[in-house]
Parts: C-alpha cells; structure tokens; sequence
C-alpha cells in the first residue's frame, strides 16, 4: 500500500462506513478525519459525531448542507428540466458533487492526501464521486475500499465488526431489507425483491408517500412564485430553497405524487432497477415547465429541450465539475432571465395538474393575437398563405420529381 498519513472519509456513522473507518486505519495505518453532511436525509446527523469519537477520531466534521444542496445543485438542475432517460429525476446522482467538493475541500483543511467513500465497486457513485475529487484536486488519493478488500458479503462485514468490537445495532427498529439513499430531492430504494423487474414493490417499502389511492378524494391547490426559473414563495410565501424542498416534499407526499419504479442504465454497463419517491422534484418539473410555456421564446424552449438530454447524462455520469457541464449552465440560466411568474397546481391522487399560469411582466402570450374572436387586425390570417407556400416548396419540388 502507498503511505497514506490522513484520509478524510464521507461518514455516515452507519455500519459499513464505520468499518472503513477501522479498515483504514489497520490498511494504512493512517488517521481518519470523519465528515458527515445533512442534505435532508430526514435523520440525524449528530448522533455520527459520538459514533466517530467512540472510535477515537480526533477531527469530525458535522455539516448542514441543505441550502448549499439546494440552492447551487438542485435548483441550477431543474432550471434545465433535467430527467434522466425519460424517467429518473436525478435525486442520488445531483448530491454527489457536493459532497465530492466538501470531501476535497477538507482534505485542503486539514492536510490530507486521501479521500475516502463508501461506495461499491458496481454502481454509479464510485464515479460520481471520484470523477469530482479529480475535477477539484488531480492529485487526490482516492480509497475505494470495496474495490481493494475481501469483505464482499454481509457476512464477512457482521465478522469483522465482531471482531473488531464495531456496534452492529446502530438504528432502532426493523432493519430496511432495502438498501436506500435519501436526501431533499428524493430516497431510493434497490436491492431485495426489487432485484427482480418483474416484482413489484411492497406497499410498506414507501416512506415518504402515501399511495394515490390512499390519498385524500379531495385536491389541494398550490401556488409556485418563479424568479429567474427557481421558486421563491409558496402561496405567496417567500421561502428559501430548502425550505421549499421540503414543503413540497410534504404536501406531494400526502397527495400520493411521486413515486418511480425504473430500470435504468447504469454508467458503469449494467442495467439497474430502483424504486424512487420524488415528490418535491415532480412539482417542480411540472410548474417549471409550465411557467417556461408562457415566459421563454420557442426556439429557445426548443433548444433547451434537444440538449436537456445531453446535460442530464453529464450528471448521471458524474460530470458535474467538467467544462461541459458548465458550458451547458451557462446556457441554461441565460435562458432564465425571464422565467419569472406565478404556477397554479393541483394535486390529486398522484397527479400533477396544472390549472394556472400568468407573469406580469414576461408573458410572450398576447391574447389579441390568439383569441379565436375578432382579433381587432392584431393578426393578418392572409399572412398565412406565404408563409405555407415558401415552407411548402421543398416538398412540391420533390413532388413533382417523383
């Protein structure tokens, strides 16, 4: 092994994470600095703090980075519309950078030359990750420790825990058979039954969500203040990004709006399936488009929506700090200067609707010329006949060819 004299590690104080800890130490024999982020996960982070000290780390880093997260990485990617492969709202891939900036930016504090994380050597967030460190810090030492050692089984990582005196029962209560990431945008949830695409999710699997059917029979009706493509009031009440996060998270929740279940494609080559709760993300992808419609030019809507894919994949893939990433932001949020109004929604049983739009002072809507009412000679129909004729020609030529 290289010599490693300090290695910041992304801790959740859970049980795998804590066993890196330990195996850090006797591999490398080096010192661990801990770093725990709060992103609305929804549990508490504190508790990490006493579980590294119990493990004698002398540097513990506890952070709440909800507005951080919300404000320069979910925010900036709903700007875009982002959506993975027709499904996927991005809710795991979009945490990953910042905690890749933080991982770096401590290793800078505190005089480290490695980073560590959690991750395994089959997904996407190995990348993720790594790909960040990199972007940030190209002479970083990465430890993946599920890619160097032996312990590739639950029952190898129970053995060494014993042994090594870890505390297994860290959470209260009936452990998830799901292995599950949550944070303000989203939770996840892989592994189980849901290994298999053709079984379908348990009903007590959910727990952010009631089920549409189980949802009230009467709507609730929402209003979204937009500023420069990002919401700033619900109901007319201003608001900051995570708190938005999270009030949307409550009332798309109690309305049974959404919920996923997809197979998706991996980065690394396989095919993954996972079930996600979504609800704050599905709100704001259906009122962002809405307020768009009314407010941003055609062809510039147009141009969003053919790169839309491309940005989504940069960060699925785990490209976020790349130039291209960038590049494509700074398209994005040009695109948003007047992306500014009001969305009304309702939500019912799963489903978003939505029942108003309007923008004082950016609407392109101009109802004398859409009216189907006498129009006031706001709009010449015989306009329409050369209009028709000149985008006609190609076809007539042709036409005629055959």
């Amino acid at each position: 092994m290289s010599k490693i004299k300090k290695v910041v590690l992304a801790y959740s104080g859970g049980l795998d994470t804590s066993i890196i800890l330990k195996w850090l130490r006797d591999t490398y024999d080096c010192e661990v600095v801990t770093f725990t982020a709060d992103i609305g996960q929804g549990e508490e982070v504190e508790p990490a703090r006493a579980k590294a000290e119990a493990m004698g780390v002398k540097e513990i880093y506890i952070e709440d980075l909800r507005e951080d997260f919300a404000r320069d990485y979910v925010f900036p990617m709903f700007r875009a519309n982002t959506i993975y492969e027709g499904e996927y709202l991005l809710g795991t891939s979009i945490a990953r950078p910042l905690i890749a900036r933080r991982l770096v930016e401590i290793a800078n504090e505190t005089g480290a030359d490695a980073i560590s994380h959690g991750a395994t050597g089959k997904g996407n967030d190995q990348v993720r990750f790594e790909l960040g460190a990199y972007a940030l810090k190209p002479d970083v030492k990465v430890i993946a420790p599920w890619r160097e050692w032996d312990l590739n089984s639950r029952e190898k990582l129970m053995a060494y825990a014993k042994q090594h005196g870890i505390p297994v029962d860290f959470n209260k209560g009936k452990k998830s058979p799901y292995s599950m990431d949550a944070n303000l945008l989203h939770i996840s949830y892989e592994g189980g039954v849901l290994e298999d695409p053709w079984a379908g999710p348990e009903d007590s699997m959910w727990r952010w969500s009631v089920s549409p059917e189980a949802a009230p029979d009467s709507p609730t009706t929402v209003e979204l203040t937009f500023a420069k493509g990002d919401v700033v009031a619900i109901d007319g009440k201003a608001m900051s990004p995570a708190t938005v996060m999270e009030s949307l998270n409550k009332l798309g929740g109690a309305n049974g709006i959404g919920r996923d279940d997809i197979v998706e494609n991996r980065y690394v080559g396989m095919k993954s399936r996972g079930c996600y709760e979504t609800p704050a993300g599905t709100i704001l992808l259906k009122a962002h488009r809405a307020i768009e419609s009314l407010t941003l030019d055609r062809e510039a809507a147009h141009l969003k929506d053919e790169l839309m894919p491309r940005y989504a994949s940069v960060i699925y893939n785990g490209y976020w700090w790349s130039p291209e990433r960038r590049m494509l932001q700074e398209l994005i949020d040009a695109s948003q200067e007047h992306v500014n109004g009001v969305v009304r929604l309702k939500l019912y049983k799963g489903n978003v609707v939505v029942e108003g739009r309007k923008s004082e002072t950016d609407s392109l809507f101009d109802e004398s010329i859409a009216t189907f009412e006498d129009d006031a000679g706001a709009y010449n129909q015989k306009d329409a006949e050369g209009f028709i004729k000149l985008n006609a020609l190609r076809l007539r030529i042709a036409a005629k060819r055959q």
